[in-house]
């Protein structure tokens, strides 16, 4: 056995569902949102977490607190698995952005946005952080973003980044595994927690084709 990590994205919020970019904006879970925090608790829970951390947004700590109250462990929090910040795309739909920024849309860069590389450096490195604290064999949940976690993900596996774009996205409320080996990490599940469904979220439009 090792160290693992489930990265576990927030819950639905009303942005999500009208397709507006929320990065750094401080948006609540809908009711909806609320419902899934408390299924994918229920469902983590069972495989006995030994640390639970979370992005500083209120979507996120939400959906880590709901897991909190089920196993007793306190939801820490780390500034650095925010998610990537939008820019002057903050509050606008996909529709928006397009019409606005068509060139700027096909590269997926938000002027005043982070780079996509900066999120993945400060994304694996609070997820690194955290893991390693585990004990041998401990179990950390993160609860973070969508392109955040992607992102985080790609470069705690080692892609290239032209490679990034091959790990699809993340649905609400649905968990990625991350397990430590000898010659680093490795991904043992994707996406999952519920049935394939349509992604809607931060992240680019080929991360996200099926939105």
């Amino acid at each position: 056995m090792s160290r693992r990590v489930v990265c576990l994205r927030h819950g639905q919020t009303l942005w999500n569902v009208e397709k507006r970019f929320q990065g750094h904006t401080d948006i609540a879970l809908d009711e909806t949102g609320v419902a899934q925090a408390a299924r994918a608790a229920s469902l983590l829970a069972a495989l006995r977490p030994t640390m639970v951390v979370a992005s500083d947004l209120r979507r996120a700590y939400d959906t880590a607190s709901a897991l909190g109250r089920l196993t007793g462990l306190d939801v820490a929090v780390d500034k650095d698995l925010r998610e990537r910040g939008g820019g002057e795309w903050e509050g606008l739909t996909r529709d928006e952005i397009r019409a606005g920024w068509p060139v700027e849309y096909e590269a997926w860069e938000a002027p005043g946005g982070e780079d996509v590389a900066h999120v993945a450096d400060r994304v694996a490195d609070a997820i690194g952080r955290w893991a390693a604290r585990l004990d041998e064999d401990g179990l950390l949940v993160v609860a973070s973003h969508g392109a955040a976690l992607r992102l985080g993900i790609c470069r705690l596996l080692g892609l290239p980044q032209e490679l990034w774009s091959a790990l699809g996205g993340l649905g609400n409320c649905s968990w990625s595994v991350l397990e430590e080996g000898r010659r680093g990490w490795r991904l043992l599940e994707h996406n999952a927690g519920t049935l394939p469904e349509p992604v809607s979220s931060d992240d680019s439009p080929a991360a996200t084709a099926d939105a």
